[in-house]
């Protein structure tokens, strides 16, 4: 059983009831590895940093995240309001950013994967497509006391899959603004007495969205560059 000191212990007790006490065990130890590991997190490289590397019973800990049952969305919650707690003043307003975020993925079992606009090797002169999968992610913009910054700290991550991965299902196909409407919608039931500012790129600056946010029951303030 994996041994934690009391600060780490008091800071990851929030999330203990998401999981089944067994597979909770296995989540602790993917997150201390997680924090430790040098280079690319992945599964392997955080078993090998946590002394585990020749665990004959390694596909457990995969199965944490490909098999077991447990709900992301509630463990999103948790972490919000644990970051609000801590770097949000009960007055202020809570400050949200949220964009959109390709990954670079090949293979023919990634079902949601489609062809996008590579943003970091894009230009106004030059277009360049990537393979991978579309994520969009909420974070919280707060003050950081001792790093003396502004940080923006990801509590929310959404799969917005490919409109073919979309037909291929047989469902309709879901835009940008369709999930990012959604996820303002949640994080407003997730804070119903708080002040929200939801700040963006150009590219969510769509009219419809931004007169759903007002119709809301509590309004949601959403800061984005929007051509006259």
């Amino acid at each position: 059983m994996l041994s934690l000191p009391n600060e780490m212990i008091a800071v990851l007790d929030p999330f203990a009831p998401v999981f089944r006490k067994r597979v909770w065990e296995r989540v602790k130890l993917l997150v201390v590895g997680a924090i430790l590991v040098p280079g690319q997190r992945t599964v392997a490289s955080v078993l090998r940093v946590m002394g585990r590397g020749k665990d004959r019973h390694f596909q457990n800990d995969h199965r944490v995240l490909n098999r077991d049952r447990w709900a992301s969305r509630i463990v999103s919650k948790i972490l919000l309001r644990l970051l609000v707690e801590a770097f949000v003043p009960p007055e202020a307003p809570v400050i949200v950013g949220i964009d959109e975020h390709s990954e670079r993925r090949r293979g023919a079992k990634i079902a949601a994967k489609g062809i996008y606009r590579d943003p970091v090797r894009s230009s106004k002169e030059f277009f360049v497509k990537t393979s991978g999968l579309r994520w969009i992610s909420m974070q919280l913009v707060a003050a950081i006391p001792w790093a003396q910054r502004v940080w923006a700290l990801p509590f929310l991550t959404v799969l917005a899959p490919s409109e073919r991965s979309h037909q291929q299902r047989g469902r309709r196909p879901k835009t940008i603004t369709d999930w990012g409407r959604q996820m303002i919608r949640q994080l407003r039931r997730w804070l119903p007495d708080r002040a929200l500012v939801v700040v963006a790129d150009s590219a969510d600056a769509v009219l419809d969205r931004l007169a759903r946010c007002q119709r809301l029951p509590r309004p949601v303030s959403i800061v984005t560059r929007l051509r006259l």
